[in-house]
């Protein structure tokens, strides 16, 4: 007993100790953490040793900041400057580019176009057959990325492509395409010429476990062809039925085929991790940005765990500090920092329309516990919350006052917020934003409105057990 007793000390201590040397822990995590180890020592310890830490390590550090470092010195043309966003920017929302920009580097440039596709149907066939017409590159990253229709069209299309000549370069994630990685569609893609690589791989488990954490993921969705177009929005190499979540399924995503400069924005990201994970030299890519006569003003935003932390709950916040007359929002994981949640409930509160919606089935019940312990602070704000249920709700958006859009892959949860590479294309356009609009009033058609009395009502089990799981969950 008294030997159990030196062993909890010591772990409590030493865990303890860490957690109060990691000055970029916010005070909700830190407390999380101290629960969790006083509470069950041998767990949380191995808790902690597994997913506590958010550092890829320092050699990884090190070469982003080279990698940044390069593309900065090398291509700093075709990444903008803070006086194209200061030019083309409505000084409302000025503030929120100005703060994309700062995060690593990609400002505001003009002469974009965007198409918002229909369904995943159209974007599957638009999306082939631009790779199907490439000429001289293809460059494609998924986190998700499996051996259904969806993903062996696209995968076939690469096939074609390098066959003919075209450099295709594809990345998936470790974890995230971990079946397709190990398959025999991937050989073929290999045999036939396609460079790739895998971001974040888990070939040495233990060495991942001892200098980072498994979690740590490439989240990010693009697609680049010839440098002319690309495309963005929250889905994944996958068919809607995503058969490895059957249940939750149709997955309802959103995307964006793109063109302009942003298009060499977004291939400016993509090369970051290709270098990242190859050692290849940024000298063997070729790079020009082609504007759009009329286009829109836009801007790429990339965040992961190299980049500074509390970086993109910072960008949301300034978003929604800029919304003047409304605001609207859809995201499948709703697990906001203290940053985003007071944001939200001031421009509720300061006469803004705030529209939230969510899925109404979650295919994480530990999401969905933590978000339903928000309702009652945002409801009583004057926020308005739908449930959406015609599947899973997957779609990353934000629409502000009918000009600003952002789209991408970021969710607002701790995990897009610290532990995951995402993008995401910010945008100052009438006719796309009221397009991103439409689509979100689609869904708002499609969900239960969330009333103040229904939440009020809730029995004292289910309030005590979202509220819990709110408390830990800066750690989950």
């Amino acid at each position: 007993m008294t030997f159990l007793l030196f062993v909890h000390l010591v772990i409590v201590t030493a865990f303890t100790a860490r957690i109060l040397l990691r000055d970029n822990l916010s005070p909700p995590a830190r407390l999380a953490w101290f629960i969790i180890l006083n509470i069950l020592p041998y767990f949380g310890g191995c808790i902690y040793f597994l997913f506590g830490e958010t550092d890829l390590g320092n050699r990884a550090n090190k070469r982003h900041k080279e990698i940044f470092g390069e593309i900065r010195t090398k291509a700093a043309a075709l990444m903008g400057d803070q006086q194209d966003t200061d030019r083309l920017i409505d000084p409302l929302y000025r503030p929120a580019f100005r703060y994309a920009g700062s995060i690593n580097g990609f400002h505001t440039v003009g002469g974009n176009r965007a198409e918002l596709m229909a369904d995943a149907a159209e974007t599957n066939a638009r999306l082939v057959a631009d790779i199907d017409g490439a000429r001289q590159h293809v460059h494609v990253l998924y986190y998700i990325w499996l051996g259904d229709k969806t993903g062996t069209q696209v995968a076939e299309a690469l096939i074609r492509a390098a066959e003919r000549g075209v450099i295709c370069r594809a990345m998936a994630d470790g974890l995230g395409s971990r079946a397709l990685i190990r398959s025999a569609l991937w050989s073929r893609m290999k045999e036939a010429g396609v460079q790739l690589a895998v971001a974040l791989p888990l070939d040495n488990p233990v060495r991942t476990l001892l200098t980072s954490r498994i979690d740590l993921r490439n989240h990010r969705k693009i697609t680049v062809i010839d440098g002319q177009i690309t495309y963005c929005g929250s889905r994944n190499s996958a068919d809607p039925e995503f058969l490895v979540k059957a249940k939750y399924a149709p997955w309802v995503d959103i995307m964006l085929r793109l063109t302009g400069p942003v298009v060499t924005q977004n291939e400016l990201l993509f090369l970051s991790d290709w270098m990242q994970a190859t050692g290849e030299g940024f000298e063997s890519f070729a790079l020009t940005a082609q504007p759009v006569e009329g286009g829109f003003p836009a801007q790429v935003m990339g965040d992961g765990p190299t980049e500074r932390r509390g970086a993109t709950p910072q960008l949301f916040s300034t978003l929604i500090a800029c919304a003047q007359r409304e605001l609207t929002l859809s995201t499948p994981y709703f697990v906001p920092d203290a940053t985003v949640l007071e944001a939200l409930c001031s421009a509720a509160h300061r006469g803004v329309r705030v529209t939230l919606i969510f899925p109404k089935v979650n295919d994480s019940w530990i999401v969905a516990a933590v978000s339903r312990s928000y309702y009652r602070k945002l409801l009583s704000a004057g926020c308005e919350i739908h449930e959406f249920k015609g599947g899973l709700l997957h779609a990353k958006t934000l629409t502000l006052d009918g000009r600003i859009s952002l789209i991408g892959s970021s969710n607002l949860d701790l995990r897009s917020f610290d532990l995951n590479y995402e993008n995401n294309i910010l945008l100052q356009d009438q006719a796309v934003t009221r397009a991103i609009g439409e689509r979100q009033a689609s869904y708002v058609a499609r969900s239960d409105v969330v009333a103040l009395g229904e939440v009020l009502g809730w029995p004292r089990h289910l309030r005590i057990w979202n509220n819990v799981i709110a408390t830990i969950g800066p750690v989950l």
